[in-house]
């Protein structure tokens, strides 16, 4: 199983980031490749519509707000891994936080090399962009 985690550090409340990254269906609020996101299954399910084409359905395996993390696994996806699941968190005290994205997950169809480059880009792209929204 490969693991891979990028945090950001942001120049804003934790709580003001978890309002923006927090919810299960928020991603296209802050995620520049995901142009839409769709809940199915009460709110279990999201179906991610991504910019350029193609869908990747997730599932939400567990939320706290209290600790401002939530953990999702991949259903279905054109990305070239499998058995993934992520953690998304936010910590932080006082006008300083840090968003942590981290993954295990198996190359499916790529070497390990090749889809831990993919898993990198998607939370470059996001990361990059909280940075840009928040400063960092």
């Amino acid at each position: 199983m490969a693991k891979f985690s990028m945090s950001a550090d942001l120049k804003t409340s934790a709580d003001s980031v978890w309002k923006m990254i927090g919810g299960f269906n928020a991603l296209p609020d802050w995620h520049p490749a995901i142009e839409k996101s769709e809940l199915e299954e009460e709110g279990q399910v999201r179906r991610l519509a991504l910019a350029g084409g193609g869908t990747v359905i997730e599932k939400l395996v567990s939320t706290d707000d209290g600790s401002r993390t939530y953990s999702y696994t991949i259903v279905d996806s054109p990305l070239p891994i499998s058995d993934y699941i992520a953690t998304i968190k936010v910590t932080g005290e006082g006008d300083d936080c840090t968003v942590e994205w981290s993954s295990e997950f198996e190359p499916a169809g790529a070497s390990l090399e090749d889809a831990t480059a993919v898993v990198r880009g998607v939370y470059e792209a996001g990361l990059e962009n909280l940075k840009k929204l928040y400063g960092g």
